[in-house]
């Protein structure tokens, strides 16, 4: 099989010449010599420099961080080399359609194409008898040419979104309009919808309980209240579903994984999860080392917490980024939320909490509401300008902005029900209401933002049935390398919480990203070249390497 190769490098200085390829591109941060100095640059770029999306040469330093897990007994597994398969799944060209709806551009160094399908797969592979469900999913990757290797016939590279974010059959389409395309000519990118997104989507709870939900702050709100809105959620949903609710769960991604490696036809799949995708894709790779290709897990939350401190770890995770959203405004030269957007911000959620704003069409908006809109933005730097210009409307007067920003998760066939149910699903603990209220008051003083918006989706879950307890598959010995990347801002993990699975996989190795935002690949050069170092050439990064913003 022929694969594509990305453009040539410059050529090295004679001293550099014994360098391998693929370590060219960060070979000014590895050297001996100029460590110092780059980690000094990375401390200088956390002080000062913008968050988010970055235009600087790649840039990696071996940073402050604790050493990779010890390497299993025995002989290292390798990685495996991609491969081709022999699909049974049915896709067909969509690409019109598909590009036509994409959210950015498509870069004049490519031409791409996406092919469309769904794959069915068993509401519980475990008891066929409960029905299925019907998964979207596209291809997306270089359009066929003469003399390169038809798109359907490139090892396939998966990749599972989060939750809370848009559906992962679009994500694959936009991902292949962002990557190198040294990458994108080795594989085709292939995104599988999460159970109730893209062609699934879950669409069950009465607007009016979901939007009260959204709305929630269990601080200064009646939680009785709350927890009937809750209640009603749970109950349509139970009955939409014909008391299915426990189909909704990572657990269950996982099993989905499995699922369109088979249909795509290959003995080891390569993937990448963000999220809770990546939450999914290390639970599959625990139970099937053996079809476990090349794996990326980015900003995977830590399978070791439960209720509360889940919901914490998430509060504290999510003040971070919008401190990074802080700074990114500040650094310009004239931030619309001026020289301290978190006491701009804090005094317009204050001021909404006594007297919310309304549209012409009856629309309101109120402190939880506008809270739940900056969480949902800040996963998106992309979108922080967006976000900056609502928040300055809504001080001036006009809420609809905002608002509009929640469309597509509040409103008819929104992430809402699906997130929610994900959430409550993959969480064994459910909490008091008297216990949750107390905890909405502590988190409003530890975490004055979004203390009491993260303590409201305890609420959300309390009248979630619970599962059988989610058990982890024990790590088995032939799993082969992989990389965790952890972000130091994003709003649904922390950067320790990615450390922790790190820890948990004795074949893993960390990396870290000074930025923000929910998943960094593929966000920065520095993150890029690591990432392709090791789904195109096989190299893995150096443990404890850091990425500036």
């Amino acid at each position: 099989m022929s694969f594509g190769r990305r453009p040539p490098l410059p050529t090295p200085p004679p001293s550099s010449a014994s360098v391998p390829r693929a370590k060219r591109r960060l070979d000014h941060a590895i050297t001996p010599a100029t460590l110092v100095a780059a980690a000094l640059v990375a401390v200088g770029l956390l002080t000062s420099c913008t968050v988010g999306p970055s235009t600087r040469p790649p840039v990696a330093v071996r940073a402050d961080l604790p050493p990779a897990p010890p390497a299993p007994p025995g002989a290292p597994v390798p990685l495996p080399v991609p491969e081709a398969g022999r699909a049974s799944l049915p896709l067909s060209d969509c690409t019109p359609s598909s590009l036509g709806s994409l959210d950015v551009p498509v870069p004049t160094d490519r031409v791409l194409r996406t092919d469309c399908g769904t794959l069915t797969v068993p509401l519980d592979p475990a008891q066929p008898a409960l029905g299925t469900v019907t998964l979207g999913v596209v291809r997306a990757g270089m359009a066929d040419v003469p003399g390169r290797t038809p798109l359907a016939a490139r090892p396939a590279l998966l990749v599972v979104g989060d939750s809370a974010t848009d559906p992962t059959a679009r994500r694959a389409v936009r991902m292949a309009a962002q990557v190198p395309t040294y990458l994108l000519a080795n594989f085709a990118i292939i995104g599988l919808d999460r159970r109730g997104a893209g062609t699934d989507t879950l669409d069950c709870a009465d607007p009016s309980a979901r939007s009260a939900l959204a709305d929630a702050d269990p601080a200064t709100a009646d939680t009785t209240l709350l927890l009937e809105r809750a209640r009603a959620v749970v109950q349509a949903c139970n009955v939409a579903l014909d008391g299915q609710l426990g189909g909704f769960s990572s657990e269950a991604a996982a099993d989905d994984i499995e699922a369109v490696r088979q249909a795509l036809g290959v003995a080891r799949l390569s993937a990448l999860g963000t999220g809770d995708g990546a939450e999914a894709l290390a639970d599959w790779a625990r139970a099937h080392p053996r079809a476990v290709g090349r794996l990326v897990l980015d900003g995977p939350p830590d399978p070791g917490l439960d209720e509360p401190a889940r919901s914490e770890a998430r509060a504290q995770a999510t003040e971070a980024a919008f401190d990074a959203f802080a700074q990114r405004c500040t650094s310009r030269s004239a931030c619309p939320l001026g020289a301290d957007p978190r006491t701009a911000v804090t005094a317009l959620v204050t001021s909404l909490r006594a007297q919310p704003l309304s549209t012409p069409d009856g629309r309101q908006l109120s402190a939880g509401t506008a809270v739940t809109a900056i969480r949902v933005a800040l996963g998106e730097p992309s979108s922080w300008a967006t976000l900056t210009d609502a928040l300055q409307a809504a001080r001036a007067g006009d809420p609809a902005p905002l608002l509009n920003g929640l469309v597509p998760t509040l409103g008819s066939r929104g992430r809402y029900d699906a997130a929610l149910a994900t959430d409550c699903n993959d969480a064994q603990n459910r909490i008091a209401p008297a216990q949750i209220q107390e905890l909405a008051r502590q988190w409003q003083k530890t975490y004055p933002l979004f203390g009491s918006s993260v303590a409201a989706d305890l609420v959300a879950c309390a009248p979630w049935p619970t599962g059988g307890g989610r058990a982890l598959a024990p790590v088995p010995a032939d799993l082969p390398p992989l990389v965790v990347i952890g972000t130091a801002a994003g709003p649904r993990s922390s950067m320790d919480a990615a450390r922790a699975v790190a820890q948990s996989l004795p074949s893993a190795v960390f990396i870290g990203w000074q930025g923000a935002a929910t998943g960094a690949f593929p966000r920065t050069q520095c993150v890029n070249s690591l990432v392709d170092n090791l789904l195109v050439d096989g190299q893995l990064p150096d443990a404890s390497t850091l990425c500036p913003p």
